[in-house]
């Protein structure tokens, strides 16, 4: 099973009011798995930076009037996203802005219905609880310590962790293979060892009989 955790900065809330997708971050999840493969861009907003939302993930705008527009990156975001569901934490936000930059590109939307929300799942989990990426980095000991501001591919991988604990923990790995050079995941050169002897020892049987005379009719002398 294939999943994609999402996550954007952007210049403001609302992209109906000309606010703008600044960086997108993705990684990929296999059978719950993170495998390693990402998709991380910055991008040129095409406009200012305001200062409210330059605190919270510190994009400047000499640094983004150099990087490429969502337009020039908006195919190889979507042959990495492919039709896999995606995991965001308010999913809603996320999935606004990038269908507003989808329409401003004329293509079609991500469907709601491939979104997983992980505020949702943490709300129905812990009601009343407080429901902040870091409040559940906190809650489930996942360190982000290294989360001084906020960024797409940082926080992405940091939900992807919230997201296993969501849906009951983080699981080993299972492969069981021994260092054999084959990838069968399977285990190579067992030892077979002697059974061991299961009968009864002189004491044991003494011991039993003596047991015996003190039940009444026992059902082993019949």
């Amino acid at each position: 099973m294939r999943e994609i955790v999402l996550d954007t900065e952007t210049t403001g809330f609302d992209p109906q009011q000309g606010h703008r997708v600044v960086e997108i971050g993705c990684l990929e999840l296999i059978n719950h798995i993170p495998t390693g493969k990402t998709f991380h861009k910055y991008l040129n907003p095409e406009r200012d930076m305001p200062a409210e939302a330059f605190a919270v993930h510190g994009l400047a705008e000499d640094f983004l009037r150099d990087q490429p527009l969502f337009a020039d990156v908006v195919e190889e975001f979507l042959v990495f996203v492919e039709d896999s569901p995606l995991i965001a934490h308010n999913a809603e936000f996320d999935f606004r802005f990038v269908n507003a930059e989808l329409s401003r590109c004329g293509l079609a939307k991500l469907g709601m219905d491939r979104a997983i929300d992980t505020v949702a799942m943490a709300r129905s989990k812990f009601p009343g609880a407080p429901a902040s990426l870091d409040a559940l980095c906190k809650r489930f000991m996942i360190d982000n310590g290294s989360r001084t501001l906020h960024g797409a591919l940082l926080d992405a991988q940091l939900l992807a962790e919230v997201y296993l604990e969501l849906i009951g923990g983080r699981q080993p790995d299972l492969m069981l293979a021994t260092g054999s050079d084959d990838d069968t995941g399977l285990v190579a050169d067992i030892v077979h060892r002697v059974a061991r002897p299961h009968a009864a020892g002189e004491t044991e049987l003494a011991a039993h009989t003596e047991f015996l005379k003190k039940i009444t009719n026992p059902i082993w002398l019949r």
